[in-house]
């Protein structure tokens, strides 16, 4: 909570327990005591972000002279002159005989679901814990264990409605209500449904808010033994692996193990987190779990379709010493590298692991191997919007935090799911809906933001560049252009005009499959609106035509002035946790630390004078799908990856599969037996993310540190220890002790971070970049006065319309579109090893419109063929009514059904990323008699 005194408020001059004090307008009597650490009970006011005061508890009643009620503290506020007493005997009286009331209807301490909740801590401090008035009768029969995620346990419930405002105004899921009168009144999830067949989505806020453990992590009410297992002997605070929102959290343990998760408050979550941050984290402790290095056994070949059984990898690989894995796994790279040169070696970096583990993976192969065939998975998502972003306004970073919605009139949501791949950020976004701004949503298929939206234009898939020109078209032929921005800080504008001049809303409207009327209206909403903000996912970037993609949505902001200020602003959600740190580090095959170019020549001798070294590669290297082609083609013939899994991510998975299998050698860095590893010839166990120590940088350009909660298990090492021996047997003379060296070495490679000190992240939790001074803070808003491009000024980049790479056809009738479910992350290696995500969503599924299931004789639950020109799949399908006729949507993390033996590799020619959002397929149902399912 910040000092509201600091804020343009007025104050207010009071006194509280005989003490003269200052409240802010704004303060309610509450927050003044919680801010000068007099403690007041409260069960239903939670002094969380989000949280608004109820006053319907009655636990933090307070007198106040000169009136005869006593005055609930969390909603009334100070007046000037007012005198208010805490300690006054009635006051405390009536708080405990609440607290009283309210524990008759409890189970007794040591019988309690959770005895460390809010309530048997204040029942504590009341120094209360018997009640003399008698149980209600209907206590018995209320509880439910329907969802694997979290117990209902509605005996212990006290109507306080901290649940209810978490579900409907903190997360905004609007799935829980309360039902009945009187004494029958009770918690309801939807129409009174059992919560695990209710419309929940796990995010867990209810369980963090509840004060007594009616509502409890199954993690916790499922443990046996006494209420004091249940207690963490530790709590450690970092922050979120999962996906780049980078929610900050708390972790539980108890005996080195996680027994529940809780949100933090940070500048991305305030306290929120999704059903993966607080239900994901037993996969660190899964049997498949690899806590010993791997060798591939002599006479063991590598097949591109071998499977490797990761319960029992012994057929294919035996145990080996650190020393002896690592002298194996350097010794091949440096038989390579002496027979063909660096060129022949290629490295794929992780976006889920540390900035310092990222920096010193492409140091290692730049200095080592004096190539740049170094790449990570943003070749896979983002690539072509940070091509564009670069070449319009001369940086690939968001330009405004996500949370800037909260400021924003109009918010378009296009090509990406953020109530799924993005949580806690959606969160922002529907709240600010709520509140009045205009939300357009743009997306083939809809999905659950859509309720919220005031426009959803289901535009056809692959027809973005249509309808963008035709908004922007709108734009200028109504002059709603910001003519002042444009002539003062933009270049090209004309170039636009005349191309833009072609792409009428008329014309357009049969391309992309959207009214003329609506079109226009979206148009002038944007453009009007003081402030719009835009933000944009995968479904922008995974096209051929994804770098033109994101060009018009650059060129839409620039045309109406709707950057560089508050509530305004490009956002890219990046994906992974690390993406955009990854990236920041030089994780990149053409550009150093802090997007510094190979190929010039005052980067290249900076970096040659900061890693000691001479000759660095001047030319870019491959990138991710390029360098699966060349080593397909047996041009890369040896490959190291760290937390990579190219075998499930990759596009045209045989491709990529038949490419490992011809390396010479392989070395795969990992946690699991993945898909990828399958193929290696030295496994190297490393740490998982509660183990690590590390900082990351998320979506919104917060840098943040990670700490270890857990201790490793087995053999396995630190990820950044790894590279680092395996720098010395290359022969780099590498003598790194501790992650903070090689983050104060990254610092020294990046201006941007200039003012970010190790030991500032680590006193202030998270620190934004762009920030050159210590005593500074970060720049939360970027491009307020200008770009850093060599004009100083956004170029306007006309786009083309251009087909997506593969059209339906006879054979091929059925558009593919692939992507993320809420419950798993990326290839699934991680989420399908945590227990309760695989049992929200255990089996791979594809979606299609139920008119669609009707023309191909398929019933839900039926398994149906999916085959393209590349191969083909079995999977169960599944209604859906969001998903267009005539498409098909598989989430690409099931192992078992994988999305990527069926999509495109070809790329868009200037982010050189694949086409995953669009192929050609066909479908036909397969005959019970001849499944298994059958």
């Amino acid at each position: 909570m910040g000092n509201p005194l600091t804020e343009n408020k007025q104050i207010i001059k009071f006194i509280l327990d005989d003490k003269p004090l200052n409240a802010s307008s704004e303060e309610t009597i509450w927050q003044v005591a919680y801010r000068e650490g007099i403690k007041i009970p409260h069960l239903c006011h939670k002094p969380d972000p989000g949280y608004r005061a109820d006053g319907n508890c009655r636990a933090c009643m307070v007198h106040i002279d000169g009136e005869q009620p006593l005055a609930a503290s969390c909603i009334r506020k100070p007046e000037e002159g007012m005198i208010v007493k805490t300690t006054e005997p009635r006051a405390i009286a009536s708080r405990k005989m609440i607290i009283e009331l309210l524990l008759t209807d409890q189970p007794k301490k040591e019988n309690s679901y959770d005895s460390a909740s809010t309530f048997w801590n204040w029942a504590d401090f009341s120094n209360i814990s018997e009640s003399r008035f008698p149980p209600r009768e209907n206590a018995n029969g209320l509880s439910d264990f329907s969802h694997p995620a979290m117990a209902v346990n509605l005996d212990a419930c006290i109507h306080c409605n901290l649940c209810v405002r978490a579900c409907r105004e903190v997360q905004v899921n609007d799935v829980i209500g309360m039902a009945g009168r009187g004494a029958n009144s009770k918690i309801v999830f939807d129409f009174d449904d059992a919560m695990g067949e209710s419309t929940c989505v796990a995010c867990g806020e209810c369980v963090q808010a509840c004060p007594t453990g009616a509502l409890l992590p199954s993690t916790i009410s499922q443990t046996e033994g006494s209420t004091a297992d249940k207690i963490a002997d530790k709590k450690v605070n970092s922050v979120c692996p999962y996906c780049g929102v980078g929610c900050q959290l708390t972790y539980n343990i108890r005996d080195n193990k996680i027994i529940k998760v809780d949100g933090r408050n940070g500048p991305a979550n305030e306290s929120r987190l999704c059903v993966k941050g607080r239900f994901g984290f037993d996969y660190v402790d899964h049997r498949q779990r690899l806590k010993v290095p791997l060798i591939r056994k002599e006479g063991i070949e590598k097949k591109w379709d071998d499977e490797v059984d990761p319960d029992n990898p012994w057929t294919h690989f035996r145990e080996a010493s650190w020393e002896e894995a690592l002298n194996i796994a350097a010794n091949g790279l440096k038989k390579v590298f002496d027979a063909f040169g660096g060129d022949a070696i290629a490295g794929f970096g992780s976006a889920k692991g540390s900035n310092e583990e990222a920096y010193l993976f492409q140091k290692l192969i730049r200095t080592a191997f004096k190539t740049n065939n170094v790449d990570h998975c943003t070749r896979l998502c983002h690539a072509s919007s940070v091509a564009a972003l670069m070449e319009t306004i001369g940086s690939g970073a968001v330009t405004a935090p996500f949370t800037a919605a909260q400021d924003s009139d109009c918010i378009i949501v296009i090509g990406a799911r953020p109530t799924e791949n993005h949580p806690v950020a959606a969160t922002y976004i529907k709240q600010a809906a709520k509140r009045g701004a205009k939300l357009i949503v743009i997306d083939p298929r809809g999905y659950s933001l859509t309720r919220y939206a005031d426009y959803f234009m289901q535009n056809r898939a692959g027809s973005d560049v249509a309808l963008l020109n035709a908004i922007m078209h709108t734009i200028i032929n109504e002059e709603l252009a910001d003519k002042e921005y444009i002539k003062k800080y933009t270049e090209n504008f004309e170039k636009l005009k005349s191309k833009i001049s072609s792409f009428s809303a008329e014309e357009m409207s049969e391309i992309c499959g959207i009214d003329t009327d609506t079109i226009k209206a979206v148009a002038r909403i944007y453009a009007k609106s003081e402030k719009s903000i835009i933000f944009w996912g995968m479904g922008i970037s995974q096209h051929v035509h994804g770098t033109d993609n994101a060009r018009c949505l650059i060129s839409l902001a620039l045309l109406t002035g709707q950057i560089g200020r508050t509530g305004t602003g490009l956002h890219p959600l990046r994906g992974q946790n690390n993406v955009q740190g990854a990236s920041d580090a030089g994780l990149i095959p053409m550009l150093y630390p802090d997007y510094q170019s190979v190929s010039d020549p005052e980067a290249r001798e900076r970096f040659e004078t900061l890693w000691k070294i001479s000759d660095l590669n001047p030319h870019p290297g491959l990138t991710v799908v390029e360098i699966m082609d060349a080593a397909r083609d047996k041009s890369i013939k040896a490959m190291y990856i760290m937390g990579e899994n190219p075998a499930m991510s990759d596009p045209d998975q045989r491709h990529a599969r038949l490419g490992l299998a011809e390396l010479d050698h392989l070395v795969v860095q990992e946690i699991f037996m993945t898909e990828t590893a399958f193929h290696a010839d030295v496994i190297l166990p490393a740490s998982a993310w509660p183990e690590k120590l590390g900082t990351v940088t998320n979506t919104n350009r917060q840098i943040q540190i990670g700490r270890p909660a857990l201790s490793l298990p087995g053999e396995t090492r630190q990820d950044w220890w790894i590279i680092n021996e395996l720098g010395k047997r290359l022969g780099l003379s590498w003598s790194y002790n501790k992650v903070e060296e090689i983050y104060n070495e990254l610092k020294e490679s990046m201006n941007t971070i200039d003012g970010i000190s190790w030991e500032r992240l680590e006193q202030e939790g998270s620190v934004t970049y762009p920030c050159d001074d210590e005593d500074k803070p970060g720049q939360d808003i970027m491009f307020t006065d200008g770009f850093p491009t060599q004009t100083g000024k956004g170029k306007f980049v006309p786009a083309e319309i251009l087909p997506p790479d593969e059209l339906p056809d006879e054979n091929y009738p059925i558009v593919l579109t692939t992507g993320r479910l809420l419950e798993h992350w990326h290839t699934g290696a991680i989420t399908r090893r945590a227990k309760i995500l695989d049992d929200l969503e255990p089996e791979a599924v594809a979606s299609l419109h139920p008119k669609e299931m009707r023309r191909l004789k398929v019933e839900p639950g039926n398994l149906i063929l999916v085959e393209s020109r590349r191969g083909k799949i079995e999977i169960i399908a599944r209604a859906d009514r969001e998903v267009p006729e005539g498409m098909i949507f598989i989430p690409f993390g099931f192992a078992e059904a994988a999305a990527n033996l069926l999509t495109n590799p070809v790329l868009d020619p200037w982010g050189k990323i694949p086409e995953f959002k669009f192929c050609a397929v066909n479908i036909e149902k397969i005959p019970v008699e001849k499944t298994e399912r059958g």
